[in-house]
């Protein structure tokens, strides 16, 4: 795979237009090649989408997470 190929691939994960699944399929062995090649861009890994089964227990962790940052301030 050539850089413009890796390049092209990372811009569209940070898009969301394709999945870690496809990037590893396509050469990217480790997720820390993949944040690293984001951070060289300057992209940010792609959100999940606030939907399916395990979307109580994300809004719960969010919440923590808020309550943690409130009680520093």
């Amino acid at each position: 795979m050539t850089g413009n190929d890796r390049e092209t691939l990372i811009r569209q994960y940070a898009a969301g237009e394709v999945t870690w699944h496809e990037l590893r399929e396509r050469g990217f062995e480790d997720y820390v090649m993949v944040l690293g090649a984001l951070g060289e861009l300057g992209l940010r890994p792609p959100i999940a989408r606030m939907e399916g089964p395990n979307l109580a227990a994300r809004l719960r962790g969010r919440a923590i997470i808020r309550d943690a940052l409130r009680a520093q301030r």
